[in-house]
């Protein structure tokens, strides 16, 4: 299963969600893949900490050999590393990556991603992909690769907008180039329950017929310690709310599969 999870809004825990399910899925027995295509590399850092930024052969030196048809390019495994996790690994991310974008989209290299996981898939159980928050080459690289796309979502009117756009978007990409996406689901990040807003707009996008999944995702000063430590949540504290809440959220994914 190839998963992308993306937004086109910033700040509504695209990195977070990513590293948290794929950590949850590795800890399950799951072979895992996580590909950081967000050339802020937040991801990147969040697993491996400050020796993300050293970590080499990186997914700029992949992007850059398809572009210049590197004589010495070096094996798609090549560009993976294994996280102090068992059973996760990751395709790290570049400050430079969003260099090569434009390039590569000129030359209309949106399909190598896809063929790249294709080729990984029977290496691995699931794969996940982190994307910028745009809708560009990276993004739309992703969108064709997989499978299924799971939307993270912050309670509040700015995101509510952005996703009408954001399903729109994706219909296109439906209809232009990857037929058989689908979207898995909108979650519902930084959910405070006792708070009016957050429920009600829940509960008007659900009367709309968005597919709103059943997990939530609390707000909690915990993820902070998460990302400071470099320790997903369920290698942080297993018992925490947020760690059980990730756990719940991966487990109905994990259901819409069989």
């Amino acid at each position: 299963m190839k998963r992308v999870v993306f937004n086109q809004k910033g700040g509504v825990g695209k990195s977070t969600i990513t590293a948290n399910l794929a950590a949850v899925a590795a800890q399950q027995g799951q072979r895992v893949l996580v590909v950081d295509l967000d050339p802020q590399g937040n991801l990147s850092h969040y697993v491996f900490g400050p020796q993300a930024d050293s970590l080499r052969p990186s997914l700029f030196d992949f992007f850059d050999q398809i572009l210049n048809f590197s004589l010495n390019s070096q094996p798609v495994p090549a560009h993976i590393h294994p996280s102090p996790f068992a059973g996760l690994s990751l395709m790290t991310s570049h400050p430079q990556l969003g260099e090569l974008g434009p390039k590569l989209e000129a030359r209309y290299k949106m399909y190598k991603l896809r063929d790249t996981l294709n080729e990984l898939a029977g290496q691995f159980d699931e794969i996940w992909v982190d994307t910028p928050p745009a809708l560009n080459f990276f993004s739309r690289s992703a969108l064709i690769a997989c499978d299924r796309v799971l939307i993270p979502f912050d309670c509040d009117d700015f995101s509510r907008r952005a996703l009408y756009t954001l399903l729109d978007n994706l219909q296109e990409i439906r209809a232009d180039h990857n037929a058989g996406l689908q979207l898995e689901g909108i979650v519902v990040n930084q959910f405070q329950p006792r708070a009016a807003l957050p429920a009600k707009l829940v509960a008007e996008l659900a009367a709309e017929g968005m597919p709103m999944l059943n997990a939530r995702l609390s707000s909690s000063v915990k993820i902070r310690e998460s990302h400071q430590t470099s320790l997903p949540m369920v290698h942080l504290d297993p018992k925490h709310k947020l760690s059980r809440e990730y756990t719940a959220l991966y487990q109905e994914l994990s259901q819409r599969d069989q």
